[in-house]
C-alpha cells in the first residue's frame, strides 16, 4: 500500500473519530468553522489532527479546562469545538484558538481566517472553493444554483453544525450574493 493510500485512510479513521467524539456533546456546545483556501495534503491532515488534539486538551477559559474537540473536515476545514457547560469560551480563550488557527496558517501555507471564500459541491459531489464575490457570476454562468449544496461556516452550535452546515445556497446567507 502506498504512502499516500496510508495517509488517506489514516485521515478518514480520524474525521470518523472526530465525528464519533462530537455525538458526546451537548446540541449547544460552540462551533468554530475555519475553512483553509486550498485542500491538505493528506500527510499533513494527519498532522493538523494531532496538533489540534493537542490544542484541545491544554485549552483553557480563565484557568478552567475547555471541554474541547476538534479536527480536519473534508481536507479544508478545521472545525473547533467546545462544550461550554463547565467553562465558558471567554475573551481570552477564543484569542487563544485565533493564535493557533494562526500558527496553522503559517505552517501550512493556509490561508484560514479569511471569510470571504466559500465551499460547495459541484455536481458530482466534489467539492469546490471560490470567493463569495465570484458567487454571482458562478450562478449566471450556470456552475452554481440555488440547489447547489454549499457549507454555512457561520453555524455556531453542534446541532446547527450537524443539520446546517451544509445546506442548499437558495436556502442560506449566501442566497443574498446571487
Amino acid at each position: 500500500m502506498s504512502n499516500n493510500r496510508v495517509a488517506q485512510l489514516s485521515a478518514h479513521q480520524e474525521k470518523l473519530k472526530f465525528m464519533r467524539n462530537l455525538l458526546a456533546f451537548p446540541d449547544d456546545a460552540r462551533v468554530w468553522i475555519y475553512q483553509a483556501d486550498r485542500p491538505f495534503a493528506d500527510e499533513d491532515i494527519n498532522l493538523i489532527n494531532t496538533e489540534i488534539e493537542a490544542f484541545c486538551a491544554q485549552w483553557t477559559s480563565h484557568n478552567s479546562a475547555l471541554r474541547a474537540i476538534g479536527g480536519v473536515m473534508h481536507d479544508i476545514f478545521v472545525v473547533l469545538v467546545a462544550d461550554e457547560s463547565a467553562a465558558r469560551a471567554s475573551g481570552c480563550s477564543i484569542d487563544k484558538s485565533v493564535a493557533f488557527i494562526k500558527a496553522l496558517e503559517q505552517r501550512y501555507s493556509r490561508r484560514l481566517l479569511d471569510r470571504q471564500q466559500i465551499a460547495w459541491l459541484d455536481e458530482n459531489e466534489a467539492l469546490q472553493i471560490m470567493p463569495l464575490s465570484g458567487l454571482k457570476q458562478a450562478v449566471a454562468e450556470g456552475r452554481i444554483s440555488p440547489d447547489t449544496i454549499v457549507f454555512d461556516n457561520l453555524v455556531s452550535n453542534r446541532k446547527d453544525f450537524l443539520h446546517g452546515w451544509t445546506v442548499r445556497l437558495g436556502d442560506s446567507w449566501m442566497k443574498k450574493f446571487m
